[in-house]
C-alpha cells in the first residue's frame, strides 16, 4: 500500500471506491461460477465423444482384418472443412460444432472390395467425432483461459483491493478522529484561558 493521504477527500474517495468493490465482487463470483459450470458440461461432452471413438474402434476391431488389402480410403474420402459458427457460454465467444463437409471421389464398385463402403462410413463416422473432439477441446481451452481470469479478478478484489481500501478508511477515520479530539481539547483550553482572562486571573 503507497502513503496513505489523512485527508476526508480521501476518506470519501475510498468509500465509494469501496463500495465499487462489494458491488462488482458478486458478478465477478457469479462469472466464475458459470464458467465452471460450462467447462463442467465441455468435459463431459468431451468424455462422451471420446467414449463413442472407442466404441467405434471395437466395432471395427471386429472386421479390420479385410484392411490388410493394399486399398488407401484417403483417396476416395478424406476432410473437406468443419463446419461452425460462434456460439457464447458465459460471455465467451466459442466454437459452435455444425457438422463436417468431405471430399469425396467415387469409385469402381465391380473393381472395389465390398467392404470399402462399410469403411468408408466408419472412417466418416470417425472424421466426424475428431472433429467434435477438437471444437470440444477448443472450447474448454477458451473457457480455461477466461476461468483463469476471472478468478485472478475475484482474488484481487476479495484478498488486495477490498481489504486495502477497509484498512485506509480504518487509519484514515482514526487520524480524523484524534484530529477532532484535539480540536475540542484545544478548544476547551482556549475557553478555559478566556474565562480566566474575564476574571482577571493570571495564567
Amino acid at each position: 500500500m503507497g502513503k496513505i493521504k489523512l485527508t476526508k477527500n480521501e476518506l470519501k474517495k475510498q468509500k465509494e471506491a469501496l463500495k465499487r468493490y462489494q458491488r462488482y465482487l458478486p458478478m465477478l463470483q457469479l462469472k466464475k461460477q458459470q464458467l465452471q459450470l460450462e467447462i463442467i458440461k465441455v468435459h463431459q461432452a468431451i468424455q462422451n465423444t471420446s467414449r463413442e471413438t472407442v466404441n467405434l474402434r471395437n466395432h471395427v476391431v471386429k472386421w479390420v482384418d479385410v484392411f490388410s488389402e493394399n486399398i488407401t480410403l484417403d483417396k476416395f474420402c478424406s476432410l473437406a472443412r468443419i463446419k461452425t459458427e460462434t456460439g457464447n457460454a458465459a460471455g465467451v465467444d466459442l466454437a459452435i460444432f455444425l457438422g463436417v463437409e468431405f471430399t469425396e471421389k467415387g469409385y469402381d464398385l465391380l473393381l472395389t472390395p465390398l467392404w470399402v463402403d462399410k469403411a468408408l462410413e466408419v472412417r466418416k463416422e470417425m472424421i466426424i467425432l475428431k472433429a467434435k473432439l477438437l471444437i470440444y477441446h477448443q472450447q474448454a481451452d477458451a473457457l480455461k483461459k477466461e476461468l483463469r481470469i476471472a478468478t485472478q479478478r475475484v482474488n484481487l478484489f476479495e484478498k488486495v483491493k477490498i481489504p486495502q481500501a477497509q484498512e485506509t478508511i480504518r487509519v484514515i477515520q482514526i487520524y480524523i478522529g484524534e484530529l477532532q479530539t484535539a480540536e475540542v481539547v484545544r478548544g476547551k483550553i482556549a475557553k478555559t484561558k478566556i474565562e480566566r482572562r474575564k476574571q482577571g486571573l493570571r495564567l
